[in-house]
């Protein structure tokens, strides 16, 4: 299983109430353990536990369900049970299906959330699936998450309108999951004024069957696209509340793709995440996982987080950039050269997808260019780097 399909399995596990006898193995099975070896637990086989309706899998976890408020000591007793270190385990988790508690034995990281709450942190047991990363894409989960919510929004409005599917109509339907992704992003963020704004007016305007839903969004859609001045009475109340965005996101066909009771569903579980903890550096590979026939659902198998796209570019030229930036000081020439030597710097990437380390080169090249200005009391002086400059990116439409 890759990380996108255990969260899927995850979040549907921990949507349902806790059922004490079965929670184990589901736990495990969300996971991707194998059926054969789930059934040798049951039977006590290869259950190796030393606490009573505990259930330990050797060079894995030790985990057991709590009477309700018991969670923190049944831990503790898992923690300190000779059976965990002996048998090498690298979780140990105990619930009472409120709360669930757990530490990792491999680096002493602990985690305490909410029963809903643990589908957004699954990446904590990613190990569990043999999925060995860094901390960084642990911390990824959310993200993953995202995608795999748009994903299956996706799926479904491909269903319900399969002319959006052909190739002509492909650039309308990325620029369609763009528009959602930026109202996700903008709700969470304060871009939009109001708590949730679009996605409780999407819930509070539509029929529940979704049959309103497109008209919706186009109405949405076509107040943003149109500044304050310009509405007159075109825009009812629940329509006019949004702000006008320029750059053209919302400029183009107006048409929305019809969606279904399901897909309303899905819409609005979107929108019921955190977007403020989502990476908006990492919205390009979102929307080409979710629309990319060759990427979509791949997205946990080899997603680069932004701190190991740094681990490439630090080395690369940003870290000696940064050596000449310390060197210059406050010198005014020193300054003004090495501003000028990052307006003719190229980045190329040749197999870019959606371009992840282009943006980030160009965001950390800005951020040096930034203080540059700000050393030469210039604060205000527009940028000089070129986006022609990063190549790669131009080479497939979506990107």
């Amino acid at each position: 299983m890759n990380a996108v399909e255990i969260a899927d399995a995850v979040t549907e596990l921990f949507e349902q109430p806790l059922d004490p006898a079965e929670f184990p193995f589901q736990f495990l099975e969300a996971f991707g353990e194998k059926a054969t070896t789930i059934k040798r637990l049951r039977g006590g086989s290869t259950n190796h536990s030393d606490l009573d309706g505990g259930l330990l899998q050797r060079n894995r976890i030790h985990l057991a369900v709590a009477s309700p408020g018991k969670t923190s000591e049944v831990l503790a007793r898992l923690l300190a049970s000779p059976a965990t270190t002996r048998h090498k385990c690298k979780y140990a988790l105990a619930t009472d299906g409120d709360t669930v508690e757990a530490q990792s034995l491999l680096d002493d990281d602990v985690l305490a959330v909410g029963w809903s709450d643990l589908p957004g942190r699954f990446g904590f047991f990613l190990p569990l699936a043999g999925i060995t990363t860094v901390r960084q894409i642990s911390e990824s989960s959310v993200d993953i998450h995202a995608t795999n919510r748009l994903n299956k929004l996706y799926v479904e409005l491909l269903s319900t309108n399969p002319q959006w599917g052909a190739p002509e109509k492909r650039e309308d339907l990325n620029h369609f999951l763009a528009r959602l992704i930026f109202c996700y992003f903008a709700e969470d963020t304060r871009i939009f004024h109001g708590e949730d704004l679009f996605t409780n007016t999407l819930r509070q305007m539509t029929e529940p069957d979704g049959s309103n839903f497109a008209e919706v969004l186009e109405k949405l859609f076509a107040a943003m696209n149109t500044k304050h001045a310009d509405r007159g009475e075109r825009f009812r109340g629940w329509a006019d509340t949004f702000p006008y965005v320029n750059g053209g996101l919302f400029g183009g066909s107006p048409e929305v793709p019809r969606f279904t009771k399901i897909a309303r569903s899905y819409a609005l579980r979107i929108g019921e995440l955190n977007w403020q903890e989502i990476n908006p550096d990492i919205f390009g590979s979102m929307i080409q996982a979710v629309a990319d026939d060759e990427e979509r659902g791949a997205l946990g198998m080899h997603y680069t987080s932004v701190p190991n796209i740094l681990k490439v570019l630090n080395p690369l030229f940003l870290d000696s950039l940064r050596e000449r930036l310390d060197a210059a000081g406050d010198n005014p020439r020193k300054l003004l050269n090495l501003r000028k030597r990052l307006a003719h710097i190229r980045v190329f990437d040749p197999a870019c997808g959606s371009g992840n380390f282009l943006v980030i080169a160009y965001k950390q090249m800005r951020d040096i260019e930034a203080e540059v200005n700000r050393r030469r009391n210039e604060g205000d002086r527009r940028s000089e780097i070129p986006l022609t400059n990063f190549r790669g990116i131009e080479l497939r439409h979506f990107a």
